[in-house]
Parts: structure tokens; sequence; C-alpha cells
């Protein structure tokens, strides 16, 4: 191995070369390779060590097929279990960390290889920092994924979770993958022998520099920590902005809010913008059931009691408007052409609104025209006089 290192950079031309030998040092506790097989395969495997790069390969062969292996048949025999269970959580947490496990094993093979053939010296010892920093990200990327889904089954199951509901569901999910993110961040630095503190104490001039540049994201990012703390809206209410649109909330982030219109066109709001202005929420109150107000104008000469009796056996035959708070007829005052009344019913799900109005609306129009009643329109009296 002398030789092979004659040519690799030396350990004094690289700062961080001190800290990455003391992680290498930490890490050749790991077992040897030869000391993991059975004692009458070693006197073969002392043959194969006199070629360190033939020995390399070797390992990382075992290694590559004891992750295929894993995934081929231990993974499939727990999602077979796991598909007997009622809850497709365990299924989707075991889709998720196939690919993970399969990357953690081949890089704690080149780990293990690297430390029984000797490449730890020179430019080689950066091979187990760079495995470990692998191994790191594929469990955060399997943390952060599995955390979601979690969180969203949990607090999606008000039966056995009551303290949790959909209503704090963004908020844990973010706050769960900020603290991921940090304890990560935090393990990387440590694998390559950065000092994290000495990084939070240069950060704090830098962070002056960058909230000044960064003004208006630190203001979407501080607005979307207290609107999820605040909670005016949940995913899935829905809300009528300034601006005038109305949609459904479909995602609440750190960053900004997205709405889904009735039109299927998706309206992305910073969370600054959002934060600072009045948002009617048809969803919110104590129950979801929202009223309609339906603006219909009858003849001067019409029979409003007629008017509103008929009106009233409408919203009875109607199955989508509630029983319960009951429908009323209102007479709201003397337009141009003729008497203002409105209907108003309550309906459950906000999202019908549009739908149930259009009912109604066509049977109000069939039931005027059934009654012999007038709907006005604007009409003008022309009077021609001839002079003699």
């Amino acid at each position: 191995m002398s030789d092979a290192n004659t040519n690799n950079v030396d350990s004094d031309s690289n700062p961080l070369a001190p800290a990455i030998d003391a992680t290498n040092e930490v890490v050749s506790q790991v077992p040897q390779f030869i000391d993991l097989l059975p004692s009458s395969w070693q006197p073969y495997w002392h043959f194969v060590q006199k070629y360190p790069i033939v020995e390399a390969l070797a390992i990382l062969f075992v290694f590559w097929t004891a992750a295929f292996l894993i995934r081929r048949y231990v993974i499939q025999a727990i999602e077979k279990l796991s598909s007997k269970t009622k809850s497709s959580l365990d299924d989707e947490i075991i889709y998720e960390i196939r690919g993970p496990i399969f990357s953690i094993v081949i890089w704690f093979g080149l780990i293990v290889a690297t430390q029984s053939t000797g490449f730890t010296e020179g430019a080689y010892r950066f091979i187990t920092p760079i495995a470990l920093s692998m191994i790191l990200l594929a469990l955060t990327r399997m943390a952060l994924v599995i955390s979601s889904k979690v969180i969203t089954t949990v607090s999606r199951d008000p039966v056995r979770f009551k303290k949790l509901d959909i209503r704090t569901e963004p908020l844990l999910i973010i706050t769960t993958k900020i603290v991921i993110m940090l304890v990560s961040a935090y393990l990387v630095l440590m694998v390559w022998g950065i000092n994290p503190v000495g990084l939070l104490a240069s950060a704090g001039i830098v962070g002056i520099a960058v909230g000044f540049a960064a003004k208006d994201t630190l203001a979407n990012l501080f607005s979307g920590v207290f609107i999820l703390a605040d909670r005016p809206y949940k995913l899935g209410d829905y809300v009528i902005l300034d601006s005038g649109e109305r949609g459904q909330v479909t995602h609440i982030g750190i960053r900004s809010t997205r709405l889904l219109t009735r039109d299927d066109v998706e309206v992305t709001v910073p969370n600054g913008v959002i934060g600072n202005a009045k948002i009617v929420n048809e969803s919110g109150g104590s129950h979801t059931a929202m009223r309609i107000r339906l603006n219909v104008q009858c003849a001067y000469d019409a029979d409003l009691d007629e008017v509103e009796s008929m009106l009233m056996k409408l919203t009875e035959d109607e199955p989508e408007i509630n029983a319960h708070p009951a429908p009323r007829v209102r007479v709201r005052g003397f337009g141009q052409s003729g008497i203002d009344v409105q209907l108003m019913g309550w309906i459950t799900q906000p999202a019908d609104r549009g739908r149930i109005s259009h009912i109604m609306f066509k049977k109000i129009h069939a039931a005027f025209r059934a009654h012999g009643l007038e709907i006005p329109y604007p009409k003008r009296d022309i009077t021609i006089k001839r002079e003699s």
C-alpha cells in the first residue's frame, strides 16, 4: 500500500486531513471482513488479501449481493405480512425504505472494503467520510418521507388520535422536517470534522446581510409559521381572498399557500400576502355547512304569499338543501322592475354551492312558468304623440 499511496495527496496539504483521519480511526473499529467469515474460509481469503483491489471488489460484490437479497426476499416477505393489515401506512413505509436500505448496505460495504484493504491513507482517506455522508443522506431521505406519512395518517384518524387533527398536520410536518434536516446536517459536519459551533458564530454576521437581501422571503417564512400556529384555515377549507379568488386549500407550506379554484386552476399565494389579508373561510365555524342565497325578482302584481309558498316547496323537494337549519324566504326590497325576493338554504359542503345554485335556479324558473308568474325584466313604454 505504500507504493499505491506515493502519488496521493499528502496529509498536510488539506486542512480537513486531521479530522478525516480521526473519522477513519473511529471507523477502524469496524470488524475486518475476514473476521466475519467462517474459520474454514479464512485461509482462502488470505490468498485474496495479496491483491487489495481484488479483495475490495470481492467485498463490494458480497455486500451488493446481500443488499439484493434483502430487497428481493426479506423486504418482499415483510410486504406480504403487512398486506394483511387494515392500514396502508405500513405498506407505504416498506415501499419507501426499499431503496434507502439497498443504498445503505452498499455504502457500508464500501466502508468495510476500505478498512479491510487498508485504503485509508492519502486521497483514499476521503472514501469513508463520503460513504458515511451518503448513508446519512439515505437515512435523512427515509426519515423525511416516513415522518410525513406517519403524521398525515395520524392526523386524519380522529378516532384513535383525538389530540391531533388535520389543522396541525402542516405545522407538525414542517417542524419534523426542520429537526431532521438540522440533525442530519450536524452529523454530516461531524463526519467531516467541521465544528458546527464555529459555523454558527460566523453565521450571525452573514445572517444579517442575508436578512436584508431576502426580507420578502423571510416575511413569507414567518407568516407561514404564524398561519400554521393561528390556523385561520386548514387543508380542505374553501376560502375567498381579498382579490376575489375562491378555492379549496390544497397545501399549506412554510412559504406559500395553494388554492385549487372551481376551474381547476391552482393559485399560489405567498404567505406574506395572505397573512396580512382578510380571508373569508366558508368552511370555518362549528361545522362545514354553509348557507346559499338565491336572489329572485317577481312582478309587482304577484301574490307574495304564493311566491313564498312556491319557493319553500322547492327547497323541501330538493334533498341537497338541508332541513336543519330550515330554509327561509325573505322579501328584500322593491327593485326597478320587480320585488326583490331572496331564498336562503343551507348546504352540507361549500364545494357544492355552484352546482346546487344551478339546480335551484332551473327549478325556480320552471316553477314560475308553471304558476303563471312573471320574472320581470326591464321594460320601457314609448308614447308617440302626433302634433297636428
